[in-house]
C-alpha cells in the first residue's frame, strides 16, 4: 500500500506514475454476478454460444463491471494524506470505454496523478488517470480520470 504523505506534499505527486496493480482474471462467474446485481442480462455477457456469433467472438464483461474494479485494483496505488479521516468517490472528469474485456482475459490497472487541489481547509481533491490494461492487447479497456476527495 502506498504510504501516507503529509497533505502539504500531495501536490508534489502531480504528473507522477503510481505504477500497476497485480493482474486479475475476469471469469464468467464474476460477469454473471454483475449481471444479477445490475439487471443487465444482455446475451453478449452471458450466452457464450450467441456471443461467439458477434465480432467479439465470445462473452465480454460489462463496461461498468470493468469500471467497478477501480477500488480493488487501485488499492495501494493512490496517494493518501496523513491523518486521513475518510475518502469519498467524487466522480469522474472523463471516461472512455475503448475495448471490451473478453471473459477469461487478465486485466491490470495503471495509475498516474493528474491534479491535486485543496478545495477547503483539510479537503483535498485528487484527480487520477486510471487505465485498465488487457494482457496481450495494445488497446486498454478504458481510460478514466477519477476524482477522490480526502478529508484530513
Amino acid at each position: 500500500m502506498t504510504a501516507a504523505v503529509p497533505a502539504s506534499e500531495l501536490k508534489s505527486f502531480i504528473g507522477k506514475d503510481m505504477g500497476h496493480s497485480e493482474w486479475m482474471t475476469i471469469d464468467q462467474e464474476r460477469v454473471n454476478q454483475f449481471a444479477e446485481c445490475t439487471g443487465d442480462h444482455q446475451f453478449i455477457h452471458l450466452d457464450e454460444e450467441k456471443a461467439k456469433q458477434t465480432p467479439f467472438g465470445g462473452t465480454i464483461a460489462h463496461g461498468f463491471l470493468s469500471l467497478s474494479l477501480l477500488p480493488v485494483l487501485s488499492a495501494g496505488l493512490l496517494i493518501r494524506p496523513e491523518g486521513l479521516k475518510m475518502a469519498v468517490n467524487y466522480g469522474m472528469d472523463s471516461l472512455r470505454f475503448i475495448q471490451p474485456v473478453r471473459v477469461g482475459s487478465r486485466v491490470r490497472l495503471h495509475v498516474s496523478v493528474v491534479d491535486v487541489t485543496e478545495k477547503n481547509p483539510g479537503q483535498w481533491l485528487v484527480k487520477a488517470k486510471s487505465t485498465l490494461e488487457i494482457e496481450g492487447t495494445e488497446k486498454p479497456a478504458f481510460i478514466a480520470e477519477g476524482l477522490t476527495l480526502y478529508f484530513v
